[in-house]
Order: structure tokens, then C-alpha cells, then sequence
């Protein structure tokens, strides 16, 4: 069993994954929008380019997400996706590019448990956590 993260957007879906891509260094392997699918016509001519589905390859991991309908679309709350990075340069690098037109929720810093440790809300105002090695 492999546990995933699947985001909605409100119409972003395509900017964040494109943005996901570069930032941790993925590969799109899907990009689907409502225009292409077969149920094409069942959706309003404006909703065509969302995306119905994004998928991200991490070396192993899988990012998923997909625009919503702005009726059903609520902000992310209650839960951050957790990135553990090794290398202490690529976190801070990770978490510069994030908290770039985010908000910063807690500085990248060491901690009693991480190298380094924060948490931010990307400009797609997704929460992210970044912990980077751990004390033993």
C-alpha cells in the first residue's frame, strides 16, 4: 500500500504541478484537462482548460491534484504535506522557492529533533512542512 497526496485547486492545478515540477525536481507524467476528456460536453465551455487531473512523479513518490468547481473548492485546512529532505542546501533551496509569494508559517531553523525544520503556505496557499535530518 502507498499512501498519496491529491490537492484541488480552483483553477491553478496547472501552474502548481508546472511549479511543483521545477521546485522539487519531479516529472509531470499526467496533465489532463476537462476539454479533453470524453465527457467534454458536459462541462461549461470556460471550465475546459481546469485540470481533471495532474500526476507528479518524485523518484517513487506521487503528487496528485486537480481543479474543482469554485462551489465546491474550500482552502486547505487541517493538514500540511511533509517533505523530509536529506540535504540540507535542498531544503533550504525548497523552502525559499515556496515561501517565494507564500506565507511563512514557521522559519526553516534547527530544532531539538531537525537540522533543519519550517513550514510555509505555497502562493497556491498549499501548507507545506520541511524537515531535514533527524537527531538521534
Amino acid at each position: 500500500m502507498q499512501v498519496n497526496t491529491y490537492l484541488y485547486f480552483s483553477g491553478q492545478c496547472e501552474a502548481a504541478f508546472r511549479f511543483y515540477e521545477q521546485c522539487f525536481g519531479g516529472k509531470i507524467e499526467a496533465m489532463l484537462n476537462h476539454g479533453d476528456s470524453p465527457g467534454a460536453e458536459q462541462v461549461p465551455a470556460a471550465w475546459h482548460k481546469a485540470i481533471q487531473h495532474a500526476r507528479l512523479n518524485l523518484g517513487g513518490q506521487v503528487l496528485m491534484g486537480s481543479d474543482i468547481p469554485p462551489e465546491y473548492y474550500q482552502k486547505p485546512a487541517g493538514f500540511q504535506v511533509s517533505l523530509d529532505i536529506a540535504d540540507a542546501a535542498q531544503a533550504e533551496r525548497i523552502f525559499n522557492a515556496l515561501a517565494e509569494n507564500g506565507s511563512v508559517r514557521m522559519p526553516l531553523q534547527k530544532t531539538f529533533w531537525a537540522a533543519r525544520f519550517g513550514m510555509v503556505n505555497d502562493r497556491f496557499d498549499i501548507p507545506w512542512m520541511i524537515n531535514c535530518g533527524t537527531f538521534t
